[in-house]
């Protein structure tokens, strides 16, 4: 049943599509916080006036782990040019340290074990599944969405965006 599951959510993500949303800004958005894998706080109010990507991900999704080495360079080549990017794990604290010690992340990684599914479900993902991505524009208002693993095309056209 694994493999089935598996192979389904496989070829679910790699179908899936890109939308383009309207860009209103979300209500209460800039005041979120979570816990970094380390417990200290990630106030979302820091990443306020710029565009950032938030990808939801966790550390038992094959499809996630496939996309943060491309999200990780999108967060190099970008940031210089004001691009800040969140990797928001739903997932275990304790899960996602000792994945950062195999695959080091430079942009800022999150946890919300518990409500991370719920905002993503806020931010235009209705299942909740993974990986799921959100570019906001420096105003709060969601410019793009992905659900399912992104690839080099969205993020080219995600950097353009801002």
């Amino acid at each position: 049943m694994a493999a089935g599951l598996g192979m389904g959510m496989s070829w679910w993500t790699s179908s899936a599509a890109t939308t383009s949303p309207a860009t209103e800004p979300i209500p209460g958005f800039w005041d979120l916080q979570w816990s970094t894998p380390q417990g200290s706080p990630l106030l979302l109010q820091s990443f306020r006036g710029k565009p950032l990507l938030i990808n939801f991900w966790a550390t038992w999704c094959p499809p996630c782990i496939d996309e943060l080495p491309l999200i990780n360079a999108f967060y190099k080549q970008n940031n210089p040019k004001g691009w800040q990017v969140i990797g928001l794990a739903i997932d275990k604290s304790a899960s996602v340290q000792a994945f950062l010690q195999k695959m080091p992340l430079e942009f800022p990684v999150a946890v919300e074990p518990l409500n991370g599914s719920d905002l993503a479900r806020q931010l235009g993902n209705p299942t909740g599944s993974l990986p799921f991505s959100v570019a906001i524009n420096a105003q709060g208002g969601i410019v793009q969405r992905k659900l399912g693993r992104l690839k080099q095309s969205d993020l080219d056209l995600w950097a353009k965006l801002k």
